[in-house]
């Protein structure tokens, strides 16, 4: 039995042109499994389901290596639990090398897909660690410079204290309050709080 496997990261991007390869290798809608969700991991709903149904000798048909995951570590448990403990072959349509089938013109078709997969993973895994080591080396050189990292700190509107002011003395309500400061109520509240703390100090 063949199945086909569609992937897309979120439920607004488009699976057509998956779909239409699924269909050039003869599936129908009824064995193609879609998930319109991260690939971080591998607990989506349809894969799940596929991945039960899969047994010796099916085809298991995804469009590219990244529709059936991102992480090449995680990647690799399932393509060996897929190829060697429930003994399925997998096809990756843009990568003709990682095909587990055996056919004629190729005996050792399981014993190639493994190896290009494993460098694949050390190619991903030495670029993961590349990105790495230039954010460290570009956060150092930031730091020796002075360049503040991370969110900029907010900065109060100038009429903040009047208006926080004028809402303790319940001259304005927190509509009114909100609109002059073109805030939200959440950040309000929290410099208010703070404002309030330190002018009763002061005797407001």
């Amino acid at each position: 039995m063949k199945y086909g496997y569609v992937r897309v990261s979120s439920t607004t991007q488009n699976t057509a042109r998956q779909m239409e390869e699924m269909y050039k290798h003869g599936l129908c809608d009824k064995y193609i499994y879609v998930d319109k969700q991260s690939g971080k991991d591998f607990e989506r709903k349809k894969y799940q389901i596929l991945k039960r149904k899969l047994k010796k000798g099916d085809l298991l048909i995804v469009h590219s290596i990244d529709r059936l995951g991102r992480n090449y570590d995680m990647i690799i448990k399932e393509w060996r639990d897929i190829t060697k403990v429930i003994e399925a072959d997998i096809l990756v349509i843009d990568f003709p090398l990682l095909d587990t089938r055996v056919k004629a013109n190729n005996l050792v078709g399981k014993f190639i897909a493994d190896i290009v997969l494993q460098i694949l993973s050390f190619v991903a895994q030495n670029e993961r660690e590349n990105i790495k080591k230039r954010q460290a080396e570009g956060i150092k050189i930031a730091r020796e410079k002075g360049i503040h990292l991370g969110r900029p700190k907010y900065v109060l509107p100038d009429n903040f204290n009047d208006v926080a002011t004028a809402y303790y003395l319940n001259k304005i309500n927190i509509r009114d309050a909100l609109s002059e400061l073109e805030m939200t109520k959440s950040t309000f509240y929290k410099y208010y709080n703070m404002y309030i703390t330190f002018a009763k100090k002061d005797k407001l």
